[in-house]
């Protein structure tokens, strides 16, 4: 008889899940929006929480689902765009840009407000906080057998506890009313929200994490592949509930404190005032606690599915020898400061975020259309090549006339979004392909 977990397990999964989700990043953008969309929040945060919590989340039961890690499910293209593709995408969540984020903004937010003046910018406490914190991200994830025990049951109960505390506050005694919104968010505004879910980096995340859930399943002796896919969906589900509160609340709380602060050039600092306006001086400690906890479990759930990927590609290395390098390494790029890193990596995001949304949908649909290869290669095709030209758009590289062509005949590139048709009929014609190459010739 197959073994099916219980109920207090899969919650533990989900907050463990929830955890590995929601880095300091995502506390740093929905205020932002919040603030710039004033009356228009709602309709931003739908867009956020599409890319944001909705695609995360389909990433993970299409991982549940297929049983297969993103290097098979790349390999559906093509074997070069199997090998390629996911090495990108765990270079980019993991040592070039999610994994020192963690450790950049945790010290930005949860430790600068505490130190003196004279501190503030001096790069030797920054080294010295992202050595010390990366030290206890690589012991952390050394054992990775024991990941789901030490965030799920330890780490996310206290970093629920203190998001809840700064939400419920600020639904229950608001700094003041909503604004009227920003030039960039009077048009257009639900695509604004729609590519601001970019940044948080958990769409291609999800194709990362879900294989961590399908291994802390497995742990627990689960081995259906029914069963693994329903306490996927089921620990999505829980992460996702998170996630919309959170963003919903912090992205409220923007668009609430305009009033009563003004117009703030980042998130972070729209977090550190609005902490101390609604807690006074016990407002620091409680955002620098909720900053620490989500960075670290965040930073911890990066590093091991980095160390078990890279070492399974590179099996001259051992893991822990491979979450080392990983964890100094990002300890090296962290010191180049969090705006340094989130500039270098918009365009690598606005490029391969749509592939991963693409690879994410085709293996919804992969049944629908027999599996063929022909849909995965166009489709991808067709998308890469708008992403690539969004990518250089968002590098601020001129293209001139190209961007007026396509401006006039490609559904909604303006926003930055034009891949999304291209996609769509590259799909259906990689289809049609496939139906003519498999009918049988007459004779």
């Amino acid at each position: 008889m197959d073994k099916k977990l219980s109920g207090k397990d899969t919650l533990v999964i989900g907050l463990m899940l929830f955890a590995l989700f929601f880095g300091a990043g995502n506390m740093i953008f929905p205020p932002s929006l919040g603030q710039a969309a004033g009356e228009n929040v709602w309709l931003v945060v739908l867009g956020f929480l599409i890319t944001g919590v909705g695609l995360p989340l389909l990433g993970v039961i299409s991982i549940g689902l297929s049983g297969s890690d993103v290097q098979s499910l790349s390999n559906r293209v093509h074997p070069l765009f199997g090998w390629l593709f996911p090495i990108i995408l765990y270079l980019a969540i993991g040592p070039l840009f999610g994994i020192p984020r963690t450790g950049t903004v945790a010290y930005e937010m949860g430790v600068t407000p505490f130190l003196p003046d004279r501190f503030v910018d001096s790069t030797v406490s920054l080294f010295v906080y992202t050595l010390v914190f990366f030290g206890i991200t690589f012991w952390l994830s050394l054992n990775p057998s024991k990941l789901v025990d030490t965030i799920g049951k330890v780490l996310t109960p206290a970093l629920i506890l203190v998001l809840v505390m700064l939400s419920v506050k600020a639904f229950v005694t608001p700094m003041g009313s909503l604004q009227k919104p920003q030039e960039d968010y009077v048009e257009g505004a639900f695509f604004k929200g729609f590519l601001e879910g970019y940044l948080t980096m958990d769409t291609i995340a999800a194709l990362v994490f879900g294989i961590v859930v399908i291994n802390a399943v497995k742990s627990r002796g689960v081995t259906s592949q029914k069963e693994i896919a329903i306490v996927c969906t089921k620990a999505g589900l829980i992460a996702s509930v998170g996630l919309i509160f959170v963003y919903v609340s912090l992205a409220y709380l923007g668009a609430t404190s305009v009033s009563t602060l003004g117009y703030l050039d980042n998130g972070s600092a729209i977090l550190a005032s609005s902490a101390t306006v609604l807690f006074g001086p016990f407002g620091n400690i409680v955002l620098g606690l909720a900053i620490t906890f989500a960075c670290l479990t965040t930073s911890v759930g990066l590093v091991s599915a980095c160390g078990e990927y890279f070492s399974k590609i590179l099996p001259r290395f051992s893991y822990n020898l491979i979450i080392l390098f990983i964890t100094l390494f990002s300890t090296i790029v962290a010191n180049f400061g969090l705006s340094q890193i989130i500039s270098f990596s918009v365009p690598i995001l606005v490029t391969i975020y749509p592939l991963a949304i693409v690879l994410i949908m085709l293996t919804f649909l992969h049944s629908t259309f027999k599996g063929a290869r022909e849909v995965y290669v166009f489709s991808i095709t067709a998308t890469a090549s708008l992403s690539i030209i969004d990518g250089l758009n968002a590098a601020n590289i001129q293209l001139g006339n190209l961007n007026e062509f396509l401006n006039l005949y490609v559904p909604f590139f303006e926003f930055g979004v034009g891949w999304v048709v291209p996609a769509v009929v590259g799909g259906f014609v990689g289809w049609i392909v496939s139906r003519v190459k498999s009918k049988p010739e007459l004779v």
